[in-house]
């Protein structure tokens, strides 16, 4: 059984300070270290029912901080990672390098929303980077690392892809759905005919207690009639994105994921690093949101302190014309 009740990290954080990388790498370590497993039962169930295995090639949209690609490339996958944040490319970069198997790390600095090329999308002028790790069965190992915009991307072999994968759940913020096409439809230029394509998102809202927690977020913005916040999933809202891209449903599943927490601190930290609350910082300030999330997470608190919302979470397969 996946474990995730997260233990408390300890973090020294100066009120004084302000400066926008720290915050960022900051929120992109909480990201690492508390909330990207929560889906690991999804990204486990997926991997199981496409049978990634080797000789799998593995293209990951939105990869994070690199959990979901550690978790192929231990089934023998090679994978291909792209994320619009930096901070967490950084980390799964650490993650694949200094993984036993031999490596490949590759970075790009240009905008985008974490698609194979710089198409625009959600990250605005946010930057775009990739980190690769490819399985060698030379039994040498071997690390690269290249910067420098779309004269490193050039240098990049392109394979085509087994299966591609968006697990970023989408569908509770505003936009959510259109910033992920311009980025798989690049993507599905790169892969064969009937390539699986798996996007992912949270279930019906009565069987998800974090979309009380979540609401929080739209509340805030439409008190200040502001958008950009939390808007309950649709039903067909993978299968619209689907259809945009021209891709064919093949299949769908659900899966349990409990969102575990050692106390009130990891649950604030964790949400947050989702992004889902962003706006409404902006509407409003820090404090107010935290303050808010904490007053709706107290229901979920349980008598030793920890935080436990049991979720579901929506996945559809479909497949490449």
């Amino acid at each position: 059984m996946t474990r995730t009740l997260v233990q408390h990290r300890q973090q020294q954080v100066n009120a004084a300070s302000a400066d926008p990388s720290t915050e960022a790498c900051d929120r992109a370590r909480d990201w690492a270290e508390i909330q990207e497993r929560m889906l690991v039962p999804l990204y486990e169930a997926v991997y199981e029912r496409l049978e990634v295995g080797p000789g799998t090639r593995l293209l990951g949209l939105g990869c994070g901080s690199g959990l979901a690609l550690l978790i192929a490339t231990a089934r023998g996958a090679e994978v291909t990672g792209v994320d619009a944040d930096q901070e967490r490319v950084a980390l799964a970069r650490e993650r694949l390098v200094h993984e036993e198997r031999p490596v490949g790390t590759y970075a790009t600095s240009h905008a985008g929303h974490g698609s194979p090329s710089s198409a625009p999308g959600r990250g605005g002028t946010a930057g775009r980077a990739m980190a690769r790790a490819s399985r060698s069965y030379g039994g040498r190992s071997q690390a690269r690392l290249l910067t420098g915009g779309a004269t490193a991307v050039a240098e990049v072999e392109r394979p085509d892809y087994d299966v591609i994968t968006a697990f970023q759940p989408i569908g509770v913020a505003s936009g959510d759905p259109d910033g992920l096409g311009p980025a798989l439809a690049e993507a599905v230029h790169r892969a064969g005919r009937g390539t699986p394509v798996v996007l992912a998102g949270w279930g019906p809202p009565e069987r998800c207690a974090t979309s009380g927690v979540l609401r929080v977020a739209g509340r805030l913005t439409e008190r200040l009639r502001k958008g950009g916040g939390y808007r309950p999933p649709l039903r067909d809202d993978l299968e619209n994105v689907a259809a945009r891209a021209g891709l064919k449903p093949d299949g769908s599943g659900r899966v349990a994921c409990p969102f575990g927490y050692a106390g009130m601190e990891s649950a604030l930290r964790g949400l947050l690093s989702t992004g889902v609350f962003d706006a409404a910082v902006k509407a409003t300030d820090q404090s107010q949101v935290e303050k808010e999330i904490t007053e709706a997470l107290h229901p979920h608190v349980r008598r030793d302190g920890t935080v436990w919302m049991p979720n579901v979470f929506r996945y559809l397969i479909a497949r490449t014309p």
